[in-house]
């Protein structure tokens, strides 16, 4: 499903990893909760950079800002026809750049949450979609949805969905507005198989208001614990 993320790589390594023009000013984010900013890249073409973009998509046509709360998530399989996302989908793609997500495996009344990583820790990016909302005060919003589809392995044993993760050599194409053939597009993303590793991690990520190194220390679930030699 993907409800928190993370971001913890230095400026040179996302330069790097993306391709950057610049350095980003950007602090290590280890609990990112929708409502929060995300890290994501707008622009296929002129300087590629990163830009804050409110997690919870906010449409133009939006009479409260608050909708956001109940669409950070967008699932591949009715993104092209929902009101909320049918229009950004084709003409205001993104990435949203992240080195890990956090899903939660649910046992019975009770979860536990596991972190999805690169084997090497570098930063990737997952296919989003972004809107700008203007109040009648002047206020603006710009926010953005993240896509999911149905998991693959490993997270499959975790959860039944996941990030819709876009591969280096999608990037541009997802990111170019020309390109209106977008059910193709999709399709093209969930083709690849993302190199991802998983971990079961501590629930103290499960508190939004814990943002520190804290949130990636492994953790046993409670019928693994009991099995430690």
């Amino acid at each position: 499903m993907c409800g928190r993320t993370a971001l913890t790589a230095s400026p040179e390594d996302l330069v790097a990893a993306l391709g950057l023009d610049e350095a980003p000013l950007v602090l290590p984010r280890y609990n990112v909760t929708p409502s929060q900013p995300l890290d994501a890249v707008r622009a296929v073409r002129g300087p590629r950079r990163l830009e804050r973009l409110r997690w919870g998509l906010v449409p133009a046509w939006a009479k409260d800002p608050k909708i956001g709360g109940k669409l950070a998530l967008a699932r591949v399989e009715t993104v092209t026809t929902a009101n909320a996302f049918r229009d950004a989908i084709r003409r205001r793609r993104c990435l949203i750049v992240v080195d890990g997500f956090y899903e939660w495996k649910r046992d019975g009344k009770a979860s536990w949450p596991y972190f999805a990583h690169r084997p090497d820790r570098r930063a990737f990016t997952l296919a989003g979609l972004w809107d700008r909302w203007v109040s009648r005060d002047g206020e603006v919003v710009e926010s953005c949805a993240i896509l999911t589809r149905p998991a693959l392995d490993p997270l499959a044993a975790v959860h039944d969905r996941m990030p819709l993760v876009v591969e280096p050599e999608l990037r541009d194409r997802w990111l170019d507005s020309d390109l209106t053939e977008v059910d193709a597009l999709i399709a093209s993303a969930m083709a690849r198989t993302p190199a991802l590793v998983i971990y079961a991690v501590s629930p103290y990520v499960n508190d939004p208001h814990h943002d520190d190194a804290g949130c990636l220390e492994p953790g046993a679930p409670p019928q693994q614990a009991l099995f430690r030699p």
